[in-house]
């Protein structure tokens, strides 16, 4: 069922739940991915992701379709990631910031969730280092594979802008990684 049909279905009411399943279905994963490459523990990322669909749920009868589905729901995801680890700073508002870079590093090596080479490894603690909202640009572009229309529809940040920001997160991550391979 394509989007317009999920959405006509969750929209009429009768099969409301059904409808909503199945786009649940559809953009879990892919949710969760984004999510868990921002948030990086495994269970904070369940969280959000949950978080995201119950916002999905209380705001579909308003989605007007001025932009896609999907990018709608990333930019429920998005704003989501970006408040839960501005919640999680604020908790931990003694650890600077190069610490909770480290505790979130020192989770790519221990969880028995996050699998990978070094030289994955190496680009993951590379990007803890980015700015959050950096961070979610490379992650969109490179990871996603977004254009930046569709960037710039779900971050609400102009095309400039997140070419910009992609081009200082590549030089940031380039230079991390070198200092990490010397």
């Amino acid at each position: 069922m394509d989007d317009a049909q999920l959405l006509t279905q969750f929209k009429q009411g009768v099969q409301r739940e059904q409808a909503f399943s199945q786009l649940i279905r559809k953009y879990q994963q892919r949710v969760y991915f984004l999510v868990r490459k921002m948030v990086i523990d495994h269970d904070d990322a369940d969280d959000v992701v949950q978080e995201v669909f119950i916002k999905v749920w209380k705001n579909l009868d308003n989605f007007e379709g001025g932009s896609q589905l999907f990018t709608w729901i990333y930019r429920i995801a998005t704003n989501e990631c970006l408040r839960f680890l501005e919640r999680k700073k604020k908790k931990r508002f003694w650890i600077s910031m190069g610490d909770a870079s480290a505790e979130l590093a020192s989770k790519l090596d221990t969880s028995p969730h996050i699998s990978g080479d070094e030289v994955q490894k190496k680009l993951q603690k590379a990007l803890l280092k980015l700015p959050d909202k950096q961070r979610l640009v490379f992650n969109l572009k490179y990871f996603e594979e977004l254009k930046y229309e569709e960037m710039s529809e779900i971050t609400g940040t102009s095309v400039g802008s997140l070419k910009a920001s992609y081009h200082h997160a590549v030089k940031k991550i380039e230079e991390d990684i070198k200092t990490q391979l010397s």
